[in-house]
């Protein structure tokens, strides 16, 4: 089992930035990659990001590839998001995710791919 809990989020312009953080405890952290997802309202989640269990490997979408970094730290069993030149369209529930494969396999099943999710944390990006 693995617990994972989310922060940083918020209220922010658009043009502006964020990090999120991911706190995870439970089963040996670094042994999995661990993803950012997030669901708008009325829309399905979303994969954002995954870091390979070494945090050697990082793939994103396309929708945030050159804005968004995606990074872990094995050793406060941490994972963050740091969020730049945000738009409106950003606006959602981002949520923090332990795959059940590599990086990869989350990238291509995204949610059926999804071991553990946290709680979320809202991000609102305003025009």
């Amino acid at each position: 089992q693995v617990q994972l809990v989310e922060s940083g989020g918020g209220l922010v312009q658009a043009g502006g930035s964020l990090r999120l953080s991911c706190t995870a405890s439970g089963r040996t952290f670094s042994s999995y990659a661990i993803g950012w997802f997030r669901q708008a309202p009325g829309k399905e989640r979303e994969f954002v990001a995954v870091v390979s269990w070494s945090g050697g490997v990082t793939i994103y979408a396309d929708s945030v590839k050159g804005r968004f970094t995606i990074s872990r730290d094995n050793a406060k069993n941490m994972v963050y998001l740091q969020m730049n030149s945000l738009k409106p369209e950003d606006t959602a529930v981002y949520y923090c995710a332990v795959g059940k494969g590599g990086p990869t396999t989350m990238k291509a099943g995204g949610v059926t791919v999804v071991a553990y999710w946290g709680k979320g944390t809202l991000v609102t990006v305003s025009s």
